[in-house]
């Protein structure tokens, strides 16, 4: 009790010092908190102040807050854009349809068709690809056909002659992604180029955590969707830098290109192998609606998962290890999206 009453005494001291000793009044230190009731609607009033704050700069953002696409708007095509490589097979109707679609996008320098099929594309057929970039009207990127002597999935990561972009954006024939979801895209590879920046994650799992073994699985879409979490987003529609059509090419196992015309599959997972074992971090997933406007392709085939899964356990024998990173962290356009 003394040292209680001592530390009151002292407190005592000090408030008539703040407040004037001799003056007359006395002040007394308040011995008890404020009621419940008072707190709450302090908090009440603080809380809607801060809101208010919070919508009027919000507001001011909206109203101010510059264009998108005005890093493109110094030249027709956007300058210092990226390049977009479609890989085809015999589907020739979605082929045009790509084709107009991606060369209308602003900062696409140019587009890239890989051909890997026995012939070579007749006159008319050639003709009716190149000039399908005009149908939206306006300036159009330029359009090239890559053509290849063999029938390779590996063909897709073939150096391209007259390249001259950094960023290459590799996309099936089969699938449009919106221009603004592009530029988006693009972007966020800008803040990492070194990473893949991608639509399409997937995920590789330990098939038994328990064991001294590291055999993997191949976790599908459902697998990401469930737990969030994702280790590769796949070459059908992601971003890269062209450095690594050159390291997939000249520089990586052989025997891992040999694997993939063997089998042929998993090129997409080779190549987040790659990327993952030079980089040593995780890819980036882009939320984003894209449309797959084909019908049907090798992941429809029956059995697909498992030999996804074979692949990723002879990859990670060939590299002697797993190189694979997984994260939970994914890239939402707050402009277009409710939830992020």
């Amino acid at each position: 009790m003394v040292p209680k009453l001592l530390l009151q005494q002292q407190l005592q001291a000090a408030a008539d010092r703040r407040y004037g000793v001799g003056s007359g009044r006395r002040y007394q230190l308040p011995l008890r908190h404020p009621s419940a009731s008072g707190r709450f609607t302090a908090c009440f009033v603080a809380c809607l102040l801060a809101l208010a704050a919070v919508t009027t700069f919000a507001l001011a953002l909206t109203l101010h807050r510059p264009d998108p696409a005005a890093a493109y708007a110094a030249s027709p095509r956007g300058g210092g854009g990226y390049a977009v490589v479609i890989n085809t097979w015999k589907r020739y109707d979605l082929l045009r349809r790509s084709v107009a679609h991606y060369s209308g996008c602003a900062g696409v320098d140019a587009v890239y068709i890989v051909w890997s099929e026995p012939e070579e594309p007749t006159e008319d057929l050639r003709r009716s690809i190149l000039n399908c970039s005009r149908w939206g009207g306006g300036a159009a990127a330029e359009v090239r056909l890559v053509i290849n002597t063999e029938d390779s999935l590996n063909n897709r990561f073939m150096p391209i002659q007259g390249l001259t972009t950094d960023a290459v954006f590799s996309v099936d024939d089969d699938l449009i992604v919106p221009c603004s979801t592009l530029r988006f895209a693009f972007g966020m590879w800008q803040s990492a180029p070194s990473a893949m920046v991608g639509f399409v994650p997937r995920m590789h799992w330990l098939a038994d955590p328990g064991s001294d073994t590291k055999e993997y699985r191949y976790g599908s879409w459902w697998s990401v969707w469930w737990t969030g979490t994702y280790s590769m987003v796949l070459s059908k529609a992601s971003f890269f830098h062209r450095q690594y059509l050159d390291l997939y090419t000249n520089h990586m196992l052989p025997s891992i290109r040999d694997y993939v015309n063997e089998n042929r599959n998993c090129e997409d997972i080779a190549m987040s192998f790659l990327v993952a074992n030079v980089t040593g971090a995780p890819p980036v997933w882009v939320q984003g609606r894209i449309f797959e406007i084909g019908s049907s392709g090798i992941s429809s085939l029956k059995g697909h998962g498992l030999q996804r899964s074979r692949c990723l356990n002879t990859f990670s024998a060939m590299y002697g290890h797993m190189p694979l990173v997984a994260t939970t962290v994914k890239a939402v356009d707050s402009r277009t999206s409710w939830f992020w």
